[in-house]
């Protein structure tokens, strides 16, 4: 899904915390909860329903496709949801011979411990040897990275240090990348404030009126899926925002075609904050703006049309997207640069 109340809600939320903090002096701080990953101690391996890590730590995986596929894409998904978040547009990506696997990142869905925050290098460790186990599986095949929101940020910090073998392109799905610069000194400063003294609260989005998709019978979905989280601590959420920091600091370095898809009504990650990462990037990203998207761009009422344009970006990143959106580059008051 996105994270319950950031960013355009964070600012809210823990003002809302430092209340609770002031008058909870009876209250014992939680205790700072994290989930890096451990030791090597096992060879990483594709299991039936899972791929296993080094430190032996299993991420649920789905696999979507024909067997000898005509391209290979790695799902990532964004912050409380999970493997799930790409069944329909790894239906749709099936039927033109692609194999999809989207798997629940580390803290996330079926996987140990979900909700505990993994840390930046772990994620991208993960992703890093998820990509390497699935290429092994389809060598010679081309291979692309596409990601939802916090997903679209491991990709840009994985990226940013290098390509891992087999990857060609990636789509970039309503990146988080509003990191501290974008927030502000005051939400960060609050933020930092209430993770170094409560951060075991939990925080949800039920009080922030933000919509982050207009398609209301799939989010009443994920509202009774059980893998799908509906609070956060406020130290993941503190690791979130180091995550959209690290997106932001490693465009420079990313060196491939990279399809960068944001919704004109996106109220969780602002228009503004894109425009930035946009022109950070080296190599200049296709830019494509849907005007009724909002920030689940894969599953919005007008996900068809972001499917299949993120279908026919994988099979060939140098043709125009059907949709012709990557020429549409102001809608609603949102206006994102060239980047070059």
């Amino acid at each position: 899904m996105t994270c319950p109340a950031v960013p355009r809600g964070l600012a809210r939320q823990v003002r809302v915390c430092l209340a609770a903090l002031a008058i909870a002096t009876g209250l014992a701080a939680c205790t700072p909860a994290l989930q890096p990953a451990g030791p090597a101690t096992v060879a990483p391996a594709v299991e039936a329903e899972s791929f296993r890590m080094a430190d032996g730590y299993r991420l649920p995986y789905r696999r979507t496709g024909p067997d000898n596929p005509v391209a290979v894409i790695v799902a990532l998904h964004g912050y409380g949801d999970y493997r799930a978040a790409w069944d329909e547009p790894a239906e749709r990506w099936a039927k033109a011979g692609i194999a999809t696997y989207a798997y629940d990142q580390r803290g996330f869905g079926a996987t140990a411990r979900p909700g505990i925050w993994a840390g930046v290098p772990t994620l991208v460790a993960d992703a890093r040897e998820v990509v390497a186990l699935v290429h092994a599986r389809h060598p010679g095949v081309p291979l692309t990275l596409v990601g939802e929101s916090m997903g679209s940020a491991v990709i840009m910090a994985m990226l940013g240090g290098g390509a891992p073998e087999g990857v060609v392109t990636a789509v970039l799905g309503a990146p988080a990348v509003r990191g501290r610069a974008s927030l502000g000194p005051l939400a960060t400063g609050m933020l930092d404030l209430v993770n170094a003294a409560m951060p075991g609260l939990r925080l949800s989005g039920g009080n922030v009126r933000i919509r982050a998709s207009d398609n209301d019978a799939m989010l009443r979905r994920m509202g009774r899926d059980p893998l799908v989280q509906k609070s956060a601590r406020v130290d993941a959420l503190a690791g979130l925002v180091d995550l959209m920091d690290a997106a932001h600091s490693g465009a420079p370095g990313i060196d491939l075609p990279v399809l960068l898809m944001y919704g004109a009504r996106d109220g969780l990650v602002p228009c503004a904050a894109v425009s930035q990462v946009v022109e950070r990037f080296r190599v200049p990203p296709v830019v494509a703006l849907y005007g009724n998207g909002y920030h689940m761009l894969f599953r919005d009422l007008d996900s068809p049309v972001v499917q299949h344009d993120a279908l026919v970006w994988t099979l060939n990143p140098q043709g125009p997207l059907p949709s012709r959106a990557d020429d549409r580059l102001a809608a609603n008051g949102c206006r994102l640069p060239v980047a070059g």
